[in-house]
């Protein structure tokens, strides 16, 4: 079984204070965010810095959702497939 695919989110200065809880952050624009990711059905978890997808997900699938995470640019500094 292959293991779980991944996509790791740095944050914009703002976003990394001490005690910052990344995506799971109660911020309305953060919440509203993870709603929008996880109605992709592969996408399985979203844990602060990371959001993880179905084994088998689609290679587009995970590059859209990077695409999008990468587009909010108001939160995201970068993101990396793992």
């Amino acid at each position: 079984m292959n293991p779980a695919r991944a996509i790791r989110v740095e944050f914009q200065k703002p976003w990394t204070v001490p005690g910052a809880r990344g995506l799971l952050t109660p911020d309305p624009r953060i919440r509203t965010l993870c709603r929008v990711l996880v109605s992709y059905p592969e996408v399985r978890h979203i844990v602060p810095d990371r959001v993880t997808l179905d084994p088998g997900a689609d290679e587009r699938t995970l590059d859209t959702v990077a695409r999008f995470l990468q587009r909010q640019q108001w939160l995201v500094k970068a993101v990396a497939l793992e």
